[in-house]
């Protein structure tokens, strides 16, 4: 085995005018969000934990979109969801449509260790989060000033039309067509998900997405965060964990393919994510990290930019966004 890894990321789609004091913000969360990870993986604790542990962070500080900061409907209001997958049994929770939860991946935790259910949305979901105790605070709290702002935002740029993607290679360009996301100016545009992928020392591999979903999408809306094999994936080869257009991610199947090919086909962990990167997601826009249980880290993505961040037990660690 190759020791422990560990991946974050923020999501992908980035304004590359991006004011550089957000982007030393950006960095500098996830810089803190990976070295509480390395402390729990030095202290040994199991990659379930420890990926629950991490996105419990990234969910409390509304630098991204999950938990406080969530991004909000077409009604103004937040409905989060958040999943979970515990590689060795292919154990997994999921939740949606949350709206008092103050941490969902850890109600995505309590699905997967105390109910018979693997997902439980919308006010069977809330129950659930009642009956287990969990921190309950109102929809307010996750809704910040910069969110209602760029609602407005989305709203004068006619929503979110999401059967109309742009292909890659026009955001790709650089050019006078502006970059786009979901069909929304990247200007306005919000990254949809946090995540954390973790291979600890004993080979255990486990993953978590959490988010607020689209900018302006409609009430009950259910994005790829939280279905498993979509935006979240763990097994004995590999765990992953997508951000970008959930649509495309759905259609792609996104996270399990990565594992299917490790498997199927043999291929390595960062051949594995470049092949679904350039063959799964059609014109789609998306980005995942990905670790392997002999310890490798990987990522790949399609936009402009992804926050993201890595580090592994022999020393190496990466923080970057382009």
């Amino acid at each position: 085995m190759g020791g422990w890894a560990i991946a974050v990321h923020g999501g992908a789609g980035v304004d590359p005018n991006l004011p550089l004091h957000r982007q030393d913000d950006a960095k500098r969360f996830l810089t803190r969000c990976l070295d509480l990870g390395i402390h729990a993986l030095r202290s040994n604790h199991s990659a379930i934990d420890v990926v629950e542990l991490v996105v419990r962070e990234l969910e409390n500080d509304p630098l991204f979109n999950s938990g406080r900061g969530s991004a909000l409907t077409e009604d103004g209001t937040v409905e989060m969801e958040a999943s979970i997958m515990d590689g060795p049994k292919r154990r997994c929770g999921a939740v949606s449509g949350l709206v008092t939860v103050k941490n969902p991946i850890s109600l995505a935790r309590l699905v997967m260790d105390k109910s018979p259910h693997s997902y439980l949305a919308f006010s069977g979901a809330e129950k659930f989060a009642r009956q287990q105790g969990v921190e309950l605070v109102s929809n307010d709290y996750f809704i910040t000033e910069g969110n209602v702002e760029l609602l407005q935002l989305a709203k004068e740029a006619n929503g979110i039309w999401l059967d109309r993607r742009v292909p890659v290679e026009t955001c790709c360009a650089s050019v006078e067509t502006p970059l786009q996301m979901n069909s929304v100016p990247i200007s306005v545009y919000a990254p949809e998900t946090v995540g954390c992928v973790v291979v600890d020392s004993e080979g255990r591999c486990a993953a978590a997405t959490s988010t607020g979903g689209l900018i302006n999408k409609k009430v009950g809306r259910i994005g790829d965060s939280p279905l498993i094999g979509l935006g979240t994936y763990a097994c004995d080869v590999c765990g992953v964990s997508c951000t970008g257009e959930g649509e495309a991610i759905i259609r792609g199947t996104l996270a399990r393919e990565v594992a299917a090919v490790m498997e199927y086909k043999g291929l390595g962990l960062q051949e594995a994510v470049n092949y679904v990167i350039e063959e799964r997601l059609d014109e789609g826009l998306a980005g995942l990290i990905a670790v392997s249980s002999n310890g490798e880290v990987a990522c790949g993505f399609n936009t402009t930019g992804m926050f993201r961040g890595f580090a592994t037990e022999d020393g190496f660690m990466e923080v970057a966004i382009w």
